[in-house]
C-alpha cells in the first residue's frame, strides 16, 4: 500500500489494516494514500503497474504452462511415454526416439492450436469487459474494472457489479445482493460508518465486496482490496469453481468412458496374445500401447477448442460476443428461447405518449410529478425515466426550485420508486411512480379530493384494460404532503397515468418465423401486464393462447408448472424468482433453454438457462451472468449466432465420427492381424506416425463447410449414434484392411517390411479420403469441403505416397514399394470410397427410421 509524502511523491508503506471495516474513514484514506476525491491519475497508474490486474484469474504464463501440461492429461499418452523409457532402458534407441518425437509433435500441435484459440477468445472478451465509474482527482471516469486499484473511490448505482472489496464513504438507499458470499436471501442495506473488528462478513454493513451486485440505490466506496486479496479471490484461491457442465460436455464425458472401456479391453487382449505367441515383450508392449493411442482421438480437446474459437470469431463479426466458449454447442442445440419483449420483439425505443389525469385528460401536473420522480431517483436509469425527462423537456416544464430530501428505492416486490422532494417554499412531498396496481394499493383519494372508492377503482381498471389492450404500458403516479421526516407510502392521492409505447419491430414477425424454421420456439417472459404482453405477441405473429401470470404461477407446484410451460407462449407479470422457475421447468421437460435479458431482474434466469444471452448495454450483473453478449439487441443477430453454434457442433462431431471410425477399424485390424501374423503388422512408430499425419487435416475441420439441412434443426450429443457409427464404418474399414492383407501376403508375397509399408499407406490413404466422404450426410460429390480441409488432405496424401522413397524412411521401417502394388492400393482405396458411400446412405436411412 502507499501514502503521499509531503513532496507529493508516492512511497510504499504498510498495508491497510486487516480489520479495515473497523477503522475510521479518514484514517483509512490516509493509510491508502487517497482522498474522498480519489487518486491522482499518475499515482493510480503506478499502483496498477506494481500490482497484478484486478481480476481473479491466472497469469498468462500460468495459463500457457497449464495448457501445455493439459496436452499430457491423457493416461494413454503418459503410458506411451513410460513405455518409451522402458524401450530406452532396453537399448531400443531408434524406436524409442521416434515414438517420443511423434508424441511431442502431437503435443506441440495441440498446444499451438489451443493457445492461439485462447488468445483469440481473450481478445473478444475484452470487447465486453466490465467497466466501473471511478473518481480520479474528483473527475468521474469510466474504466475497465481490471484497472481499479486500492485507494480508488468507486461510484455505484443499481445494476453495478462491485469491482473490489472496500468501505462505503456515502450511500443513498444502497441495497446490495451478497448472497454469493453470505447466503442471505434478500439484499442488504449498506451505509457509511465503522463496525467492530470482530464483525463477521454478514455483519460488515459498511463494506461492499467484489462480485456482489447493487440491487438499488447509489453510493461511493473506497477500494481497499483488489484481485486475489478480495474475499472472493481468497475463496477462489482455495477452491476451483467450475461453471455448470453443458450438455455437450456431458456427452463428451460419456463418449470418453465408452472409449476407455473399448481401449482397455483391446490393449489387454493384444498384449496377452502377443506374449502368448512369444513375440518380443518390449515391441509387444509398445505396439499395444500405440494401438490404444491410435484408437483415441487425442486431438479432440484441441479440435474442440479450435472449432469453438473459430465459431467465436465468426460470431463476433456478426455482433455476438462469446463469454463462455463451452456454451456455443448449447446455442446450436437450443430449442426454446425465452425473451422479454422490449428491444427484441419491439424497437426498444420507449416514448411517453401521454401523461393523463384521473379522467384520462392530458395533465401538466402529472407530467411534472413524474418528472420530479424521474429526476431525483438515484437507482438504475431506466428507459422509462429517460422518456419522462424527454417529454418534460419537450413540454418546456422546468423543475427549478425543487430539491431532493430522500428516497425509497425501487424493488421488485413494490415495483415502484418514491422520492421525497422540497419545493421552493420548503414544503415536502412524497411522489410515487410505479406499476399501477401497486400504486393504487397505497392510495385513498383522487387528485380532486374525491375518495378512491370501488366505483373509482372500477373506472381506473377499465381505462387500464383499454390502454393495455392497445399495447400501452401504463404506470401510476401518486403523491401526498409530508410532515417532517415522515416517508411512508400510505394514504396517497392518486394523481394520474403515464402511458408509454414501444412499437413492434418491423422485422420481428420474419425473425420469429426464421427461428421457428430452425426448430426454436419463442416464449415471452415479461414483468409487464398480461394485456400488453398479449398484444405484442399477437402483433409479431405469436399465438399467445392462455397467458400465464406470476400470480397464477404462485398457485402451482413444480409438477403443475412443468406441464404448463410447454403449452404456454406468454408469461406476464412475473418477478425474477418466477422467471427462474420457468427456466427450470422447461429444462425438466427436456428442452435446451435460452434466456435473453438485460436487467437486474434477469440475472437469476440468465444464470440458470442453458444459454444466457444479454446485450452490450445491459447492466453489469446481467452481462456477467450471460454466456453471450449481443452488440445489437435483436433476434436476427441471434439467428446468425444459432447457425454458428450449429456449425461449430457439426464440425466437432465430424472430427469425432471420421477419426473414431477410421481409428477403430485400423486398430481392430491390427489387433486381429497380430494374432495370426508371425510379425507385428505395424511398428509402434508407424502406428503413431499414421495417427499424427491423419490428425493434420483433422485440425482443418474447424473451418469446414456445413450442409444447410444441418442448420435447420437443433442437434444434441448422441453417444449411441456415435457408437453405432464407429462400429459400422470401423468394421467396414477392417473388411478392406483384410482385403489389403490378402493382396499383400498372397498376391505380392510381401516381406514384413514391405507388408508394413503397404498397409501403412493403405490405412492412411483410406482414412484421409474417407474423411471427405463421411463429413456429410449427402452424397460426397454434392457437398464441397472447406478449402483448408481439402488442401490439407491432398497435402498429406502426397506426403504419404512419397514417404517410402525418402532417404530417412528407414527410421520408420519403410521400404520402397513396386509400382503395381501402389496401383493396387489406389484401386482398393477407390473401392472403399464407393462402399462407404453406399453404407452411409443406408446407415442414415436406418437412423432416421429409429428417430
Amino acid at each position: 500500500m502507499y501514502v503521499l509524502h509531503d513532496s507529493g511523491e508516492p512511497v510504499e508503506t504498510v498495508r491497510a489494516p486487516d480489520a479495515y471495516w473497523s477503522v475510521p474513514v479518514l484514517d483509512l484514506l490516509a493509510r491508502l494514500g487517497s482522498s474522498p476525491q480519489g487518486l491522482a491519475e499518475q499515482e493510480a497508474a503506478q499502483r496498477l503497474g506494481r500490482s497484478p490486474a484486478n481480476a481473479v484469474r491466472r497469469s498468462d504464463f500460468a495459463h500457457a504452462a497449464g495448457l501445455f501440461a493439459r496436452q499430457f492429461n491423457n493416461p494413454l499418452v503418459l503410458l506411451l511415454v513410460a513405455a518409451s523409457i522402458v524401450s530406452l532402458a532396453a537399448a531400443e534407441w531408434v524406436d524409442a526416439a521416434v515414438v517420443l518425437v511423434i508424441v511431442l509433435g502431437s503435443t506441440v500441435l495441440g498446444f499451438a492450436q489451443e493457445y492461439r484459440a485462447d488468445h483469440a477468445v481473450q481478445a473478444l472478451h475484452a470487447k465486453v469487459a466490465l467497466r466501473s465509474r471511478v473518481l480520479r482527482e474528483g473527475c468521474a471516469l469510466e474504466l475497465p474494472s481490471a484497472q481499479v486499484v486500492a485507494g480508488d473511490v468507486v461510484l455505484l448505482a443499481a445494476g453495478s457489479l462491485v469491482p473490489a472489496d472496500g468501505v462505503v464513504l456515502e450511500a443513498d438507499a444502497l441495497f446490495v445482493n451478497q448472497a454469493m458470499l453470505t447466503g442471505e436471501t434478500f439484499p442488504v442495506e449498506k451505509s457509511a460508518g465503522v463496525v467492530a473488528a470482530a464483525a463477521g462478513l454478514a455483519e460488515r454493513v459498511n463494506c461492499v465486496f467484489m462480485g456482489t451486485t447493487v440491487s438499488s440505490g447509489a453510493a461511493r466506496f473506497l477500494a481497499v482490496h483488489t484481485g486475489a486479496d478480495c474475499v472472493i479471490g481468497q475463496i477462489a484461491g482455495k477452491l476451483a469453481v467450475r461453471a455448470p457442465v453443458t450438455e455437450f460436455e456431458r456427452g463428451v464425458a460419456r463418449f470418453g468412458y465408452m472409449l476407455t472401456r473399448i481401449t482397455l479391453a483391446m490393449v489387454l487382449a493384444v498384449l496377452a496374445i502377443n506374449i502368448f505367441l512369444h513375440k518380443p515383450a518390449v515391441e509387444s508392449l509398445l505396439f499395444a500401447l500405440a494401438l490404444a493411442v491410435g484408437l483415441t482421438p487425442e486431438l479432440l480437446p484441441a479440435i474442440v477448442s479450435i472449432t469453438l474459437s473459430h465459431g467465436a470469431r465468426r460470431m463476433a463479426g456478426l455482433g455476438v460476443i462469446v463469454r463462455r466458449l463451452e456454451a456455443i454447442e448449447n446455442l446450436g442445440s437450443m430449442d426454446v428461447l425465452c425473451t422479454d419483449k422490449t428491444g427484441t420483439l419491439t424497437r426498444g425505443e420507449i416514448a411517453l405518449e401521454a401523461a393523463l389525469d384521473t379522467h384520462g385528460q392530458p395533465s401538466e401536473a402529472v407530467l411534472r410529478l413524474a418528472g420530479l420522480n424521474a429526476r431525483f431517483q438515484s437507482g438504475l436509469n431506466s428507459q422509462l425515466d429517460a422518456a419522462i425527462l424527454a417529454a418534460l423537456a419537450a413540454a418546456k416544464l422546468a423543475l427549478d426550485g425543487w430539491s431532493k430530501a430522500g428516497e425509497l428505492p425501487y424493488d421488485f416486490v413494490r415495483k415502484a420508486v418514491s422520492v421525497m422532494v422540497d419545493d421552493a417554499a420548503g414544503v415536502r412531498s412524497l411522489v410515487m411512480k410505479g406499476a399501477l396496481e401497486n400504486v393504487l394499493e397505497r392510495c385513498t383519494t383522487l387528485d380532486a379530493g374525491q375518495a378512491l372508492d370501488d366505483a373509482a377503482r372500477a373506472d381506473i381498471a377499465a381505462r387500464f384494460d383499454a390502454w393495455s389492450a392497445r399495447g400501452y404500458r401504463v404506470l401510476g403516479v401518486a403523491t401526498r404532503k409530508l410532515d417532517g421526516d415522515e416517508a411512508a407510502e400510505r394514504a396517497l392521492c392518486f394523481a394520474g397515468f403515464l402511458l408509454f409505447f414501444d412499437q413492434p419491430r418491423p422485422d420481428a414477425r420474419a425473425t420469429i418465423a426464421a427461428l421457428a424454421s430452425r426448430g426454436v420456439a419463442i416464449k415471452i417472459v415479461s414483468g409487464d401486464n398480461r394485456k400488453v404482453a398479449r398484444q405484442v405477441a399477437e402483433a409479431v405473429g405469436l399465438a399467445p393462447g392462455a397467458v400465464l401470470t406470476g400470480r397464477a404461477m404462485d398457485t402451482m407446484d413444480a409438477m403443475a408448472l412443468m406441464h404448463a410451460v410447454d403449452r404456454t407462449a406468454v408469461f406476464a407479470e412475473v418477478d425474477p424468482n418466477q422467471k427462474e422457475r420457468i427456466i427450470l421447468a422447461l429444462k425438466r421437460r427436456g428442452h435446451v433453454v435460452g434466456f435473453m435479458g438485460d436487467g437486474i431482474n434477469d440475472a437469476l434466469a440468465l444464470h440458470n438457462a442453458d444459454v444466457g444471452i444479454s446485450v452490450d448495454s445491459a447492466v453489469d450483473v446481467a452481462r456477467e451472468a450471460a454466456d453471450f453478449v449481443l452488440l445489437r439487441k435483436d433476434l436476427q443477430t441471434l439467428c446468425t449466432g444459432i447457425d454458428e453454434g450449429r456449425r461449430t457442433f457439426a464440425n466437432t462431431l465430424k472430427y469425432i465420427l471420421t477419426t473414431i471410425s477410421a481409428n477403430f477399424g485400423n486398430m481392430f485390424s491390427m489387433a486381429a492381424a497380430s494374432a495370426f501374423l508371425p510379425f507385428l503388422p505395424l511398428l509402434a512408430a508407424q502406428v503413431l506416425l499414421n495417427n499424427f499425419l491423419s490428425d493434420i487435416p483433422a485440425a482443418a475441420i474447424a473451418g469446414d463447410r456445413v450442409d444447410p439441412e444441418w442448420l435447420a434443426t437443433p442437434h444434441r450429443w448422441d453417444t449411441v449414434f456415435i457408437r453405432d457409427f464407429m462400429v459400422v464404418f470401423g468394421l467396414l474399414s477392417s473388411a478392406f484392411d483384410f482385403l489389403a492383407f490378402a493382396v499383400l501376403l498372397w498376391l505380392f508375397e510381401a516381406a514384413p517390411a514391405e507388408f508394413r509399408t503397404g498397409w501403412f499407406l493403405e490405412s492412411l490413404l483410406t482414412e484421409l479420403v474417407i474423411a471427405l466422404v463421411v463429413r456429410t450426410r449427402r452424397p460426397f460429390w454434392r457437398s464441397r469441403p472447406g478449402t483448408a480441409l481439402l488442401a490439407a488432405s491432398l497435402g498429406v496424401i502426397a506426403v504419404a505416397l512419397a514417404l517410402p522413397y525418402l532417404p530417412f524412411s528407414w527410421l520408420f521401417g519403410f521400404v520402397p514399394l513396386p509400382a503395381p502394388l501402389v496401383l493396387a492400393i489406389g484401386a482398393m482405396t477407390l473401392a472403399y470410397v464407393a462402399a462407404v458411400e453406399a453404407a452411409k446412405a443406408r446407415f442414415y436411412r436406418r437412423a432416421a427410421g429409429r428417430g
